[in-house]
């Protein structure tokens, strides 16, 4: 097997669960840190046996992949950074907070022959995998209805947590940017492109941040399908989130991915396993109960904050030794920008927006 040499920018909450899928990585050596501060980078380098940087130029001479685990408006200087040096990269969700930084990437990294993935390790759940077998065998006919609900929570304390939480200048957006990006993944990996999109956003509890905790949202996709986003910080503690799929024929999919407040990096854990909530496959209604149990099982031994973390990072890591794409691509991470700019630019013009932006 051939050994990729990694390494990981940012040293924050995120970046130690990126670190430990590093450090247990067949053919990987974990060979480097970069961060800022560089007190943070030598006690985060010291922890996982890895060489310190405070300078990502340096650092990248040292690797063949790094994980962009920084705040998200500063993915795109990292990632061309990465790209000219010929390094390989995996860039945590969202993969930007434009579109103007997504191309950056993508293009530098066509330019370069590098490989470029987002991180949206939801994909990997056993449930989430079933929906997208049963889909992509016909089971359900052609998916025409796609729906994606999150009713969740954030409090003050949390966006106190970092300086750049909570702001446009240097988070980008609110609840559609920082936590809404794996089910809007999700929405499209399962339903297909999208041709259009109208929505409204609005901040309704918390008067202490300056971005969205709530938005709605209308979809057209390119297979004639509809689909619906009802995403929201407001329902405290947090409800649920779920993404439901209804096909041509009648059949339908589903999901609950979280329950109550949403995971939240080095702050909380994953607490309840995740479960298909809906399944009315013709032969196949009875086997949620297996599934569940199925699920509560493998749950129960597993670290759920970091396993389906690890077979993403082990996923693109395979990529780079195989040279082929990542399950998860660059194009794919923009697309999520791309929607959540969509309903941005809807909420502000009053109009429905017609994709490619």
């Amino acid at each position: 097997m051939k050994n990729v040499r990694a390494g990981i920018i940012g040293c924050g909450k995120v970046g130690h669960i990126h670190a430990q899928a590093l450090a247990t990585a067949p053919g990987t050596t974990f060979a480097a840190v970069c961060d800022a501060s560089a007190e943070r980078a030598q006690t985060f380098a010291a922890q996982y046996g890895a060489r310190a940087f405070t300078g990502p130029a340096s650092m990248l001479k040292e690797v063949d992949a790094v994980l962009l685990c920084t705040p998200h408006p500063m993915h795109a200087a990292h990632a061309v950074l990465a790209a000219e040096a010929g390094v390989h990269v995996l860039i945590e969700k969202p993969m930007a907070a434009s579109l103007a930084d997504c191309d950056l990437m993508l293009n530098a990294a066509r330019r370069a022959g590098t490989r470029v993935s987002v991180i949206s390790q939801r994909r990997w759940l056993e449930p989430v995998q079933r929906m997208k077998a049963a889909i992509d065998a016909g089971k359900i006919g052609k998916p025409i209805l796609g729906a994606f609900v999150m009713l969740s929570w954030r409090d003050e304390a949390y966006y106190q947590s970092d300086p750049w939480r909570g702001k446009w200048d240097t988070e980008g957006g609110g609840v559609l940017v920082n936590q809404s990006p794996h089910q809007l993944d999700l929405l499209h990996w399962l339903m297909g492109p999208i041709e259009e999109i109208s929505g409204y956003w609005a901040n309704l509890n918390h008067p202490f941040v300056e971005v969205d905790d709530t938005a709605v949202a209308n979809i057209r996709f390119r297979n004639g399908g509809l689909g619906s986003i009802v995403t929201s910080l407001s329902q405290k503690p947090g409800i649920y989130t779920k993404l439901h799929i209804h096909g041509s024929n009648g059949a339908s999919v589903g999901v609950q991915t979280d329950t109550g407040a949403t995971f939240v990096a080095g702050m909380t854990e994953v607490a309840d396993p995740p479960f298909n909530d809906i399944w009315t496959i013709p032969g196949e209604q009875d086997r949620r109960a297996e599934w569940q149990a199925a699920d509560r099982i493998h749950f129960a031994g597993i670290d759920a904050t970091r396993h389906y973390h690890a077979l993403q990072i082990r996923d693109f890591l395979d990529a780079v030794r195989e040279d082929r794409a990542p399950a998860v691509t660059g194009e794919d991470g923009r697309a999520v920008v791309e929607m959540f700019t969509a309903i941005y630019r809807s909420s502000k013009e009053r109009r429905p927006l017609t994709l490619p932006l």
